[in-house]
């Protein structure tokens, strides 16, 4: 009964919603909590800067901007993660040809890659097939919204923070090698997601419920990186003390099963 109530709320709330030219959506909690979601890209393209005028105005007027990770400020978390085994010695033969193939197409050294977690190769990997697309760091959503809030003298909350994602990496189970093994399985589907979402910004956002994602991780990683990183945020932003408040995170975090604003709604 309550799952029905709250599918039917979504479904009234998405009519009557405010339509953004880029990925986001308004939730309003109780006790005066106004949130607007937005559906960041961690790296993008030039024609996603400068941001929407929509998107800035909302900013203008929030109390405070809510991001996943401050990306700004200070150095990279992931320089001292261990050494691990050959990757001879974890992947299968199959797939160490894909990432030997990857990593020479990526002028990547295979020598500089050998002994890292799965999951470091995993995002570095991903990281220079966002780089060949023509996506930069600097044109991310989240890092010019972070520099827009600067500029603006306005507040900024860590959902997660660097050190919290980088302990949530090193928990995943056998050094995060299934998150390897899905990046040289579904390759040339997380490049074609990534340029649907950068579509999302430059085109026409997607409406929540009328869009179907690649499945591009197992259901173990998707419940860890998604699901529980969902429910996680939904009791941090259900804490927040009454205002106004700019939240960008993950694209995907806004779609699918389990996302992020149909948690909020059923708070």
């Amino acid at each position: 009964m309550a799952k029905w109530l709250c599918k039917v709320t979504s479904l009234i709330r998405s009519f009557s919603a405010v339509s953004y030219t880029y990925p986001a959506l308004d939730v309003a909690l109780p006790a005066g909590r106004q949130l607007h979601l937005v559906g960041s890209i961690h790296m993008g393209t030039r024609d996603m800067m400068p941001l929407p005028g929509q998107l800035l105005r909302s900013l203008d007027k929030a109390d405070a901007l809510i991001v996943e990770a401050d990306i700004t400020r200070g150095a990279s978390p992931f320089s001292d993660v261990g050494s691990w085994p050959a990757l001879a010695q974890r992947l299968s033969p199959d797939n160490l040809a894909i990432l030997q193939r990857l990593c020479d197409e990526l002028s990547i050294s295979t020598a500089r890659v050998d002994t890292l977690p799965g999951w470091q190769v995993a995002l570095m990997l991903q990281a220079q097939q966002a780089q060949r697309l023509g996506l930069r760091p600097d044109y991310g959503i989240d890092y010019q919204l972070l520099q827009a809030a600067r500029a603006r003298g306005i507040a900024i909350i860590e959902l997660e923070g660097p050190d919290e994602q980088l302990a949530l990496l090193n928990a995943l189970p056998d050094n995060g090698m299934a998150l390897l093994e899905d990046t040289l399985q579904h390759w040339h589907t997380n490049a074609r997601l990534l340029q649907t979402m950068v579509i999302w910004w430059l085109e026409t956002p997607p409406r929540q419920h009328q869009i179907v994602l690649p499945t591009t991780f197992s259901s173990e990683l998707n419940d860890v990186l998604m699901n529980q990183r969902n429910q996680r945020w939904t009791e941090t932003l259900s804490q927040l003390t009454a205002g106004r408040y700019v939240v960008a995170v993950g694209a995907l975090h806004l779609y699918g099963e389990g996302n992020l604003p149909d948690l909020l709604q059923g708070r």
